[in-house]
């Protein structure tokens, strides 16, 4: 760049060049110019510059984890989810929710890990599988809970040691590493997800015909055999959902939308006359439609079941997770509260919305009316 001098009018410069303290105080000008103008531009061009390092500071701030200091896990009651409604409509129903809330942990932690990891080791591949596309995306989503996120939000619960490395669980005395080495399956990873979080968890890959699940971890299935999601497309999953039809393509948009920490949740509910979490059988395949009288139900052992559900991407491999808390609220209970006639109405709106399917499809037509006689008693 010319210095100053160069853009004066000649007059003035010989007025300069006659002047040494004038001529001077045009360099300094001019070195101020130089250093401002380049200041400014750096500011202007830094984030285009370098875009993976602006792109990371931002994802790393849309996945700020705040932690829950001095948390007695023991001391927090499960949260009560009521979603009853008089007329089941079959929409999305979704709400945004904070990248912290991606995992919840109450009073029946302890128990709950500790079943997940005796149903693991009894039924292997149903509850969990992993396909080579969905490898990566295991390995990140393992490394993000114990290393990242675990240890953030629930530091009484869990802590790193030998430089991240390794995680303690405070609470059931086992350790993991941190990172699955990598000559480990991912099967291997999910198994320790799932003694580790009561979440059950599917990871979805967009392809050009649609999602797929390319991995699942699955303990507490409601009237389904997990083993059978594995490998395919979304609308393939949600084939036995009576008019999945009418959500399906907007299902698939949303899920190629959906941003990293931009995490999104809705609830699901049914009635089981058990107590069950693992419970694979198909509700709709009973060999009768006919309601089983009052009395054959033990209503102190039936059981509204509320699923928290919660869909988010990885930042990584870009992948899809579902995943989902499972709750299970008495009948009884719920009569207590004085909603009875509430819970026995939305059971009764579920042949009449806009997918009148779901009365048989969540094995209503066995336990409906006994429940709702029960409930409006």
């Amino acid at each position: 760049m010319g210095s100053l001098l160069e853009f004066l009018p000649g007059d003035i410069t010989k007025t300069i060049t006659m002047s040494p303290v004038l001529m001077v105080l045009g360099v300094v000008l001019a070195l101020i110019s130089a250093v401002y103008t380049l200041t400014s531009s750096g500011r202007r061009n830094g984030s285009a510059s370098n875009p993976q390092r602006s792109a990371k500071a931002s994802s790393k701030d849309s996945l700020e984890i705040k932690p829950l200091n001095g948390l007695d896990y023991r001391a927090v009651e499960p949260t009560q989810y009521r979603p009853f409604k008089p007329i089941f409509h079959i929409t999305m129903a979704l709400q945004a929710d904070s990248p912290s809330e991606l995992i919840t942990i109450d009073s029946e932690y302890l128990d709950r890990v500790s079943l997940r990891r005796q149903i693991i080791a009894q039924h292997g591949d149903m509850v969990h599988a992993c396909l080579p596309a969905g490898i990566e995306a295991v390995r990140e989503l393992h490394q993000f809970l114990l290393r990242d996120y675990l240890p953030t939000r629930f530091p009484t619960m869990f802590q790193l040691r030998d430089e991240g490395r390794h995680l303690d669980n405070l609470v059931t005395g086992r350790s993991f590493p941190t990172a699955a080495p990598e000559d480990e399956d991912a099967a291997a990873a999910l198994r320790v997800l799932g003694e580790t979080v009561e979440e059950d968890m599917f990871l979805l890959m967009g392809e050009p015909e649609g999602h797929r699940a390319v991995a699942f971890l699955c303990c507490f299935p409601s009237g389904f055999d997990p083993s059978t999601k594995v490998g395919k497309l979304l609308r393939e999953i949600h084939t036995p959902v009576p008019s999945y039809e009418k959500i399906g393509p907007s299902m698939e948009r949303f899920f190629s939308k959906i941003e990293v920490g931009k995490n999104v949740k809705r609830t699901n509910w049914s009635m089981q006359t058990h107590s069950d979490l693992f419970h694979y059988d198909r509700h709709d395949q009973h060999k009768s439609d006919e309601p089983v009288a009052t009395e054959e139900i033990d209503m102190s052992k039936t059981y509204a079941r509320i699923e928290l559900q919660t869909l988010s991407r990885l930042p990584k491999t870009r992948a899809i997770l579902f995943s989902f808390k499972t709750y299970l609220y008495p009948v009884e209970s719920l009569k207590k509260e004085g909603l009875g006639p509430q819970v026995a109405d939305a059971i009764e709106g579920l042949k009449t919305g806009n997918a009148p399917g779901m009365w048989r499809y969540k094995g209503a037509p066995q336990w409906g009316e006994p429940i709702c006689k029960y409930l409006r008693s």
